[in-house]
């Protein structure tokens, strides 16, 4: 595979021994096929961390600090545009005036630009499989199938196998974007990136001598969040209380009341609310239930007997999202024992990630199919999830399928201030680095980050975060230009 240019390929020329072995020791986030052999044990944990602590060699923390975009970066205007291309063209417009909302809307649509931004920085060595896309907002309340509410990564449309540090970059530039657009100053905006490095970092050294499994079930209740070496304040303890007071509400039945309306025959429909929520033709409703059909075989089988007792009677396209606007996304109503007993699936369209011409991919064995990259992404970095998380075809196109709720909820971007920023910044560092321990290397990530006592990696990535604030800004600019000269149509949103 061809690297960037001023990316090298990570071979043993030109590099010392003892980061070469320290390669050959690290865990691979994903086999092909794993190959389980329970008769021989694997490098000891603190072996690992050490070949971690050797990698600080060849990629220093002090090496992460300094962004200057490279001579031969591409016009962004231009890799959004060409992110366009397959989209539903009536929609670009709607998706170009969310982006052009504000600096922090304009960050979250442009992972295309980021990509490349990040394909030309250092790279530590130690891959993960990685979100892609973990910015502030993409964390969220959900529910579990015991009805609890959880908080954790809640958007895996841009998942691969890819360096760690790429997650935790996109995390604290959205923190210093977000930040910024809000007025919160300079010193307070620092102290929230390095707060989320700290809580990559402390986490990570937690996790690092536990054992797999204690690994994998580590969940966030939202009701009594425990993050070690965190204490919750009381601004912060009611902003969670006031989301997950409202996620709650958010059910079937909620969303029932609000998007559906009788028909003449006493049957339910969705209520159109043009452009967001559009009533489809019947070719496409029938090619809708068709995939749902298909979706339902990678399902587990006691899962295919639970869905066996719905039916769908009506499938409308709803837009979502920022950076999703115009990709297809239908939603879909099932009816189960009465007209009461409601199901919403959306079925969303997956697209390439916006990290594929920089990365190897996904592993073979998993196909090439963008829907089952996403669900399969989800089920290894959350701790728990949607039952129903499965994938289909739908006229040639990829689609992965969820429910449309499920007691969804946010901790609001917009306002956070004072300690509920530093709060919520270092817990989302630290449920980034939960998601990557359950595939990665959390010993050698651990070794490389360093403990809670060395700051470096902190200090480096609170200033990379504030270079890319100043990047993300001029790009923004340029955006909003391209609108101003009629190169880029921006649309009125009904939901702004």
């Amino acid at each position: 595979m061809e690297c960037p240019q001023g990316v090298s390929p990570r071979t043993s020329e030109g590099r010392d021994a003892s980061a070469v072995e320290a390669e050959d020791i690290l865990l691979a986030p994903l086999a092909d096929i794993p190959r389980i052999n329970l008769r021989e044990a694997g490098e000891p944990w603190d072996k690992r961390r050490h070949a971690g602590k050797a990698l600080r060699e060849v990629v220093p923390h002090a090496s992460h600090a300094a962004w200057t975009p490279p001579g031969n970066r591409p016009d962004p205007v231009s890799l959004i545009e060409a992110a366009h291309a397959g989209r539903q063209e009536h929609l670009i417009p709607l998706r170009v005036a969310r982006m052009a909302s504000s600096p922090f809307a304009f960050l979250r649509g442009a992972a295309h630009v980021m990509a490349w931004d990040l394909a030309h920085t250092p790279r530590s060595g130690i891959a993960v499989v990685m979100n892609g896309d973990a910015h502030l907002a993409n964390f969220g309340l959900f529910g579990t199938p015991q009805r609890d509410i959880v908080l954790d990564l809640n958007d895996f449309d841009e998942v691969t196998i890819g360096p760690w540090e790429w997650d935790l970059k996109r995390l604290v530039a959205s923190i210093e974007v977000a930040a910024r657009t809000d007025g919160v100053g300079k010193a307070e905006r620092r102290e929230a990136t390095l707060a989320a490095v700290a809580g990559y970092q402390h986490t990570m050294t937690e996790l690092a001598p536990q054992g797999p499994l204690d690994v994998w079930h580590q969940a966030a209740r939202a009701d009594r969040l425990d993050f070690a070496g965190l204490t919750i304040d009381a601004h912060s303890e009611a902003v969670i209380a006031k989301a997950v007071e409202k996620a709650r509400k958010k059910h079937n039945k909620s969303l029932l009341a609000r998007v559906g309306e009788r028909r003449t025959d006493g049957g339910w429909r969705f209520k159109e609310q043009p452009p967001i929520l559009t009533g489809v033709d019947a070719e496409t409703r029938e090619a809708v239930i068709g995939g749902l059909e298909h979706y339902a075989e990678t399902l587990p089988r006691e899962r295919r007997f639970m869905l066996s007792r719905y039916h769908v009677v009506d499938v409308a396209h709803r837009v979502v999202g920022v950076g999703s606007v115009g990709t297809r996304a239908y939603v879909a109503l099932l009816c189960g024992n009465s007209d009461q007993d409601v199901l919403f699936l959306q079925v969303k369209e997956a697209v390439t990630p916006a990290h594929a011409p920089y990365l190897a991919g996904m592993p073979d064995a998993y196909g090439d199919h963008e829907g089952e990259r996403v669900i399969y992404g989800q089920r290894l970095l959350q701790a728990v999830g949607d039952p129903l998380l499965g994938w289909t075809t739908i006229d040639g196109r990829p689609f992965y399928v969820r429910q449309m709720k499920n007691m969804k909820g946010d901790i609001p971007v917009a306002g956070l201030t004072g300690q509920p920023l530093i709060y919520f910044s270092w817990a989302y560092g630290a449920l980034l680095a939960r998601a990557h321990a359950r595939t990665g290397d959390a010993a050698a990530i651990a070794g490389y980050c360093g403990r809670d006592r060395q700051c470096d990696l902190r200090e480096a990535l609170a200033t990379w975060a504030f270079a890319y604030g100043d990047q993300n800004e001029a790009d923004f600019a340029a955006f909003q230009a391209a609108i101003a000269q009629g190169r880029l149509e921006a649309a009125p949103d009904p939901e702004m």
